[in-house]
């Protein structure tokens, strides 16, 4: 089943309803259990990417302190928010696909199958999803795509956050294995100082072949300048052929 584009009939969100107006708007027509998801990693080239799922509960109970999307917390935040969501959700689950993984399926398709999975292994079936900015095919219950999904409803912000620390725990433990590329510091995205390890090390065994850095600092590629001198050579040649 595909997720939808519009919230039910019956279900309105108004535009100062806060993080939890979604939920709010959704049990005002009967519908709950109400699952957030989302990922953490996918535009880094080293690492595994996450994904976090989460039903919060109704009422109090379900109001996280802290609570905001992953990417505008501290560390130290996102760690509190963390325990507290843990502590309070009806159910929750994260799943991770390494880079092997996301080499072979792409990122894309390795994206959707880890949100798709961690939905599936909630320990309570929802009965809606919301996702994060694209729907997300095949979760077996309808849903909604929510553009900054992770800014303005509180089970995805949730989910954010259950993916943002599993996979920051998991490469500062990488850093311990790697400690060229300085894991702890960047997780493995494209930063300056990564870029410079890769061009030194090459890559890792937790890099990720697909993207292009990552296949330059291998030898796959050419390097930048070769790259853009031979374009030119093929944009020239183009041109006197068609002449």
């Amino acid at each position: 089943m595909s997720s939808l584009t519009h919230l039910p009939s019956g279900a309105t969100v108004r535009r100062d309803a806060g993080l939890y107006g979604y939920e709010r708007a959704l049990r005002r027509v009967g519908i709950e259990p109400i699952a957030g998801v989302d990922e953490a990693g996918r535009g880094a080239c080293a690492g595994p990417l996450v994904a976090g799922a989460c039903i919060l509960p109704a009422g109090k109970a379900g109001i996280v302190p802290g609570l905001a999307d992953s990417k505008l917390l501290t560390e130290k935040a996102r760690e509190r928010v963390y325990a507290q969501v843990v502590r309070r959700a009806v159910a929750w689950s994260v799943v991770v696909i390494d880079s092997e993984e996301c080499d072979r399926l792409g990122m894309h398709v390795a994206n959707v199958e880890a949100l798709r999975r961690a939905v599936a292994l909630l320990d309570e079936r929802p009965s809606y999803v919301l996702t994060d900015g694209f729907p997300v095919d095949g979760l077996e219950v309808p849903g909604l795509a929510v553009w900054k999904g992770d800014r303005v409803a509180a089970c995805i912000a949730a989910a954010s956050v259950l993916a943002k620390v599993t996979r920051d725990r998991m490469m500062v433990e990488l850093d311990a294995t790697y400690p060229v590329y300085d894991f702890k510091t960047h997780k493995g995205y494209i930063t300056d100082v990564h870029s410079a390890a890769l061009d030194e090390h090459g890559p890792s065994a937790v890099h990720r072949m697909r993207f292009v850095n990552v296949r330059r600092a291998a030898g796959l590629e050419p390097p930048l300048g070769v790259q853009n001198e031979q374009q030119h050579v093929d944009a020239t040649s183009s041109s006197y052929e068609e002449e």
